[in-house]
């Protein structure tokens, strides 16, 4: 079985080597490269072409998330998973926000930042357990609006918001319904667009708020 390439960013010289040490002893990840340089980043991604990118939250210069943006403007899309100390609410919504695949604390135990970045590289969106609840919290104010927002999608698209409900990704949730993946990926355009949200993760943290069914139409 073929490796996860990654390369991992952080400023803390000992934390960042610790880490790629007790990732790789795991036998799935290939740390390609890591830094503690933001500016090296692009450079790296160009020379390395890793699966899974890690960012550090707080650097000199520059924190992860805006990296992470300046990244994506320069067309990488390979997942990004933010890694930090912070447990604040608002770090955790403006990396999601900003497009971010994950959000993990670095008091995590290594086997479940292996895990974490296995499923990012399946097109899932992980977030560090001790965060679940803030990340329900994120959307609450949209209360009053969510009823006839749902009232729009279709009982296919209600399905689908289900299964991102759990975390699956298109290709997982395709297999399940027995559609294209193509299929998959339109519908949830579709569904961010009604809901007004950005990300699968908005998406998910809504159907979790408002218990939404599975559709009963299979059209």
């Amino acid at each position: 079985m073929s490796q996860t390439r990654i390369i991992l960013v952080d400023d803390h010289t000992l934390f960042r080597k610790g880490l790629a040490e007790l990732l790789e002893q795991s036998g799935q990840i290939e740390v390609t490269a890591f830094t503690g340089n933001p500016g090296e980043v692009s450079m790296l991604l160009h020379a390395h072409r890793p699966d899974v990118l890690i960012l550090d939250l707080n650097m000199p210069g520059i924190d992860g998330i805006t990296l992470m943006q300046q990244l994506r403007a320069e067309g990488y899309t390979l997942p990004v998973l933010i890694l930090t100390l912070s447990e604040a609410e608002d770090d955790l919504a403006r990396a999601l926000r900003a497009g971010a695949n994950g959000y993990l604390l670095k008091s995590m135990e290594p086997d479940e930042v292996v895990d974490a970045i296995l499923r990012a590289q399946r097109g899932e969106t992980v977030v560090a357990l001790a965060m679940t609840a803030k990340l329900v919290k994120l959307y609450d104010q949209k209360d009053q609006r969510k009823g006839s927002l749902l009232d729009s999608l279709t009982p296919r698209e209600s399905e689908i918001l289900t299964h991102l409900s759990r975390g699956e990704s298109n290709k997982a949730i395709a297999r399940t319904l027995d559609i294209s993946h193509d299929t998959v990926k339109l519908h949830v355009r579709h569904i961010l667009a009604k809901l007004n949200l950005s990300s699968r993760v908005e998406a998910a943290v809504f159907a979790v708020e408002n218990r939404v069914a599975p559709g009963r139409d299979n059209t």
